[in-house]
């Protein structure tokens, strides 16, 4: 009883310290976007913040958390958010949708942006820019969730001037409609990255699968054109070094792979050099 009166005391003689903090990491990939660089990410399907950690050792810029293709739900992504800003890596998510109660789920746990898949017209860039930014840009929804620092940190005034300044928009040009559209694409403010995929273009344009059909490279072509004119960073997925390299000359700057990418030519050698030997 005497220990508990006294730790009691010492409590209550403790002074009230408001918790100050930095709020956000600062999105370098936005940054270094923004001064023109090139920058590099990996596309991560399974929701493992092991996995995460250990890729983000590596020295990405950012890291995709993959919810469209992969298994990631918004509290598994939580997690694997925290193991990448371990290590200062950009922590992004590709929703299932664009739709604003899914963007804002994974937005919520501390992404800095997300990619958007199916992006198919002007005001589809624009639903995006709603879910994502706050006002007086957006239509967020506002809470004192972890992107947040929980309301620990700052005034939601000062937070949300951060976040909107802070958040990576990227939006998916997959389809034939999308392409027809790309100029228009160029007039949404606050778009930062145009983001091809040439798989689902190939099969919106009836050839799938065949990414070098003329018709195919010509609606990439279109994008590439306009899209490299402007402020917009030209995004792409790749599956090696050599096609990475190939879109950096055609003026790509996020550039992006899939860890399987880089786990079957490295297993494959492993294992031929192993069993040859």
């Amino acid at each position: 009883m005497a220990l508990m009166t006294e730790i009691r005391a010492q409590h209550e003689l403790r002074p009230y310290k408001k918790i100050r903090g930095k709020i956000l990491q600062t999105n370098t990939t936005k940054a270094k976007l923004k001064a023109g660089e090139t920058v590099l990410g990996c596309f991560i399907r399974y929701p493992s913040p092991g996995i995460t950690e250990f890729v983000a050792w590596q020295g990405w810029d950012f890291l995709v958390f993959d919810a469209e293709h992969g298994t990631i739900s918004p509290d598994q992504c939580e997690s694997m958010v925290r193991a990448a800003e371990l290590r200062g890596v950009t922590p992004l998510a590709r929703a299932t949708t664009n739709q604003a109660h899914t963007i804002l789920r994974f937005m919520d746990v501390g992404v800095q942006g997300v990619v958007v898949p199916r992006v198919d017209t002007a005001a589809d860039a624009e639903v995006v820019l709603q879910s994502v930014k706050y006002q007086p840009r957006g239509m967020r929804g506002l809470a004192g969730v972890r992107a947040a620092d929980y309301g620990q940190t700052m005034s939601f005034g000062e937070y949300i001037r951060k976040a909107n300044e802070e958040s990576l928009v990227i939006v998916q040009i997959e389809t034939e409609q999308a392409v027809d559209q790309i100029e228009d694409y160029l007039t949404v403010p606050d778009i930062d990255v145009i983001f091809i995929g040439p798989t689902d273009l190939s099969n919106s344009l009836g050839f799938p699968g065949q990414k070098d059909h003329p018709k195919v490279q010509a609606a990439v072509n279109k994008v590439i054109d306009a899209v490299t004119k402007t402020d917009i960073a030209l995004g792409i997925f790749v599956g090696n070094a050599p096609a990475a390299l190939e879109w950096k000359a055609r003026g790509a700057r996020f550039i992006a792979i899939g860890l399987e990418g880089l786990l079957k030519p490295a297993c494959r050698d492993y294992l031929q050099a192993v069993r040859e030997e």
